[in-house]
């Protein structure tokens, strides 16, 4: 009886966070991601960021490096971010057969999204293993890519394309080492066969930089797709949070721009440019009259107080130099952000932390450590700003077991996902009494995380150099799960702690 009241109960608020509306009237179920250059952090490292915000699958695999023969091809699909389990994709991929995702729990007719294989490329002799979250985010090599969609016009979508971005970010990863290369290679693959998606953003990193890339549709007569990339100086801050952002690009200077072939041509085909005022990406490309929301503004102003950021400005600048170097845990509380004690607070504006999240992650690419132990993920399930964060490397054997597991369609004890579910949404009915029951504990474990992350990082550099790689990756791996765990059951305590306050009328 009490799993029925707590599935009811749930079921009920997660529709109820998924549909809510943000201040524009439109739909907010996109995602946030903050970039940090490596002059402008504490220690030199370089980090992305995502928010999964909405209704999309929470497993998450290492998906391992491997080798193929020539002449192998790999299917491209759609509807990878609604699936269930590895399963599914695995069946389509070996049958090649559309596959209907079986429904438990039916939110909302838009969310019956089939498994549909659009195509297939030639596939890579060589891939490397890659962290295949939703949106695909980190591989072996250092590579790490965040996620915002941004929409754009919606006469540029042409779904006779054949990729959607997590397909593109999954080949990226699989193939490519730097953020750079990366770029290139999505690029080339939307030119020969074609983009689908609507607009998006991905801010891609390695050990030395980290871009902000931004894509469209070509529109109805070519199923190709026009982008830009503008890489974040080293000394900068930048985020993108669903509206494009990109202003004039200079494609002459090839250190801090790139671009596909026809940026400027399909501005003016589709007469969104006259060819002789002064271009601006995101003023072609948008549907926005800016290129910024609150979240642009808030993370901004607050890493560079002096400039006095303005909503009210046209325009703001496309990153900042921050006044005091930033760190990991600074990245992590933005993360938490609700605006709370300004007058945006929760019910004014789209906040930065959404109930409806489905995962959040910082990646943090610190290229003063061996390669092995130099990229690690703080990754969240549910709502970041009451979750805790967990350390996922990059070189790690397999995620913890019940991560392997998704929560977004129906009520499992097996998800994590549900476990912090849970306690999360029992905290919210009372928050401004109870919210220190989530919020003491998350502190003091990602204290603790970041506490014995020192000792950890030097053990398995030892066990690497003494030992060699597969002994150093199950290391991390156990450490992994060992954290994890720590994280689920003190998440568990909580959920009875909450229960008990409510049955019994505290």
């Amino acid at each position: 009886m009490r799993k029925l009241i707590l599935s009811v109960f749930f079921v009920f608020a997660v529709a109820t966070a998924l549909y809510s509306r943000g201040s524009d009237g439109e739909f907010r179920e996109s995602c946030t991601s903050i970039m940090v250059g490596k002059k402008a952090s504490v220690d030199g490292s370089v980090m992305t960021s995502h928010t999964c915000d909405g209704r999309f699958r929470t497993w998450m695999t290492i998906e391992p490096a491997q080798k193929h023969e020539k002449g192998t091809v790999t299917k491209i699909l759609k509807g990878t971010l609604f699936t269930e389990s590895p399963a599914e994709i695995e069946q389509i991929r070996r049958e090649g057969k559309n596959y209907k995702h079986p429904e438990n729990i039916i939110f909302h007719p838009d969310f019956e999204v089939a498994l549909e294989v659009k195509g297939e490329i030639p596939e890579a002799e060589q891939t490397y293993a890659f962290l295949n979250t939703a949106y695909p985010c980190m591989n072996e090599k250092n590579l790490a890519i965040g996620e915002t969609t941004i929409e754009g016009r919606d006469e540029l979508i042409n779904e006779n394309g054949m990729f959607y971005i997590e397909e593109l970010q999954r080949i990226a990863l699989q193939r490519c080492t730097t953020a750079r290369e990366a770029i290139v290679l999505m690029g080339g693959l939307v030119k020969q066969y074609g983009y689908a998606d609507i607009g998006e953003c991905l801010t891609v990193a390695d050990k030395n930089e980290v871009w902000h890339l931004e894509i469209f549709g070509e529109g109805p007569d070519n199923i190709g797709g026009v982008w830009a990339a503008q890489r974040i100086p080293d000394n900068h801050v930048g985020i993108s949070a669903n509206i494009p952002r990109i202003g004039e690009i200079d494609l002459d200077d090839k250190d801090n721009f790139m671009a596909s072939e026809n940026v400027f041509d399909v501005a003016k085909k589709l007469g969104y440019w006259d060819g002789t005022s002064v271009f601006k990406f995101w003023k072609a490309y948008s549907k926005e009259t800016k290129p910024f929301s609150i979240r642009e503004w808030f993370v901004l102003n607050a890493v560079a107080p002096s400039l006095n950021l303005s909503m009210d400005d046209e325009e703001l600048p496309f990153s900042v130099e921050p006044e005091k170097l930033v760190s990991v845990q600074d990245v992590l509380k933005f993360f938490r952000e609700t605006y709370e004690g300004t007058e945006y607070y929760m019910t004014k504006a789209r906040t930065i932390a959404v109930p409806r999240c489905a995962y959040a992650h910082v990646i943090q690419i610190r290229g003063y450590l061996p390669d092995e132990i130099a990229c690690v993920a703080y990754i969240a399930n549910d709502n970041p700003a009451q979750s805790p964060r967990i350390p996922f490397y990059a070189t790690m054997l397999q995620t913890p077991e019940p991560f392997q597991f998704s929560g977004h369609k129906r009520y499992t004890a097996d998800a994590a996902a549900w476990t912090y579910r849970q306690a999360n949404r029992l905290a919210s009915v009372r928050w401004e009494e109870l919210r220190g029951k989530i919020e003491t504990p998350r502190d003091c474990l990602e204290t603790k995380m970041f506490v014995e992350q020192k000792q950890i990082d030097s053990e398995a550099a030892i066990i690497l150099l003494g030992k060699g790689q597969q002994a150093g990756r199950e290391f991390l791996t156990k450490y992994v799960a060992h954290f994890a765990n720590e994280t689920l059951n003190t998440w568990k305590k909580l959920s009875d702690e909450l229960w008990y306050v409510f049955i019994r009328g505290l």
